[in-house]
């Protein structure tokens, strides 16, 4: 992401589909269909190059079908602003807008571009690198899935032979893919020394292992340049509040991104057991009346924020990486 601007005068909506992207244009007032291809798309935001430089697109994540929008708008030099959904679906039912189109979630999304556009940050396409480290999680977890299932069907009571032989085989072959997507990772990981000097600091932290090192660099590229707050938020950790009048209810988290969560989990339920200060904090708390739940996500809490902190002061002031 880029830093936010605030000259645009000129707003686009886009609606992205698997087939087609429907366009809703502030000058115009009027939507359009066009399919999602790179030639059909560079030959509709080619057509003005005066207003390129004061011009925004607005769409949503689609599950991939918004890349080749985002590459001919790069190519082309227009800013692109990849919105939240939850965030843009609030914002419709703000309007009052009970009916759902391509063409009425466009205009939508236009809206909320020339509403918000100084505060919106520029989709910038990372490294080849990272996109590639993102499929390979998230592939790994597919597989990872498929063989909780497996294993799950496998338990089934009075199941029949031919069916427990066939299960097998297929755990043995996801085995395999796990393995190879394992090997994959560590070789692209390697091959990128800021990767890889990322994965060594997170993985000197007691708790840590590289899959979830592996997990935070595909999914948190934001690691060591946000402060502990955003960090906390980007992972879906900061406690949000619950209070009104004379109430105060329990906080709680939502949001943010569930494979980091996830990872963390994991990591903490590790630090819990073995890292010294994390299981003095973790105890704490118990002591002090919280559930064991609230203990660990306090504990996914501070991982997160230790290792941002970690790469942030390691990117200022390199030095041997310690144990902790």
């Amino acid at each position: 992401m880029s830093g936010t601007q605030a000259h645009f005068n000129h707003f686009i909506g886009a609606d992205v589909g698997k087939h087609t992207v429907m366009i809703y244009d502030s000058r115009t007032e009027t939507s359009q269909e066009i399919a999602n291809t790179h030639k059909a798309l560079t030959r509709f935001f080619s057509k003005h190059p005066d207003h390129l430089e004061t011009t925004l697109v607005v769409c949503e994540t689609t599950g991939g079908y918004e890349t080749v929008l985002l590459d001919v708008l790069q190519t082309v030099h227009i800013a692109v602003h990849r919105a939240n959904t939850f965030r843009v679906k609030s914002f419709i039912r703000s309007l009052g807008i009970q009916g759902k189109t391509d063409a009425i979630d466009a205009r939508a999304l236009m809206h909320y571009g020339r509403e918000r556009h100084a505060q919106l940050t520029h989709w910038v396409e990372p490294p080849a690198y990272a996109q590639q480290l993102k499929k390979l999680m998230h592939r790994r977890q597919d597989l990872v899935q498929m063989r909780t299932q497996e294993k799950n069907r496998l338990q089934a009571p009075n199941e029949d032979p031919l069916v427990q032989k066939s299960i097998r085989a297929m755990l043995r072959l996801l085995d395999q893919q796990i393995t190879q997507i394992d090997h994959h990772m560590a070789m692209l990981v390697q091959s990128v020394p800021a990767l890889a000097h990322k994965e060594r600091i997170m993985t000197a932290i007691t708790g840590v292992g590289t899959h979830t090192a592996r997990t935070l660099l595909a999914a948190m590229p934001e690691l060591g340049q946000c402060t502990r707050r955003q960090v906390a938020s980007l992972a879906g950790l900061a406690p949000h509040p619950r209070d009104s009048g004379t109430l105060s209810g329990r906080r709680i988290i939502r949001g943010g991104r569930r494979e980091v969560r996830t990872a963390l989990f994991m990591a903490a339920m590790s630090a819990r057991c073995h890292h010294p200060a994390l299981r003095q904090f973790y105890l704490r708390l118990v002591q002090n009346g919280k559930r064991p739940i609230v203990a660990i996500t306090a504990i996914m809490r501070k991982l997160i924020t230790i290792i941002n902190a970690r790469i942030r002061d390691a990117l200022y002031n390199p030095s041997p990486i310690q144990q902790s």
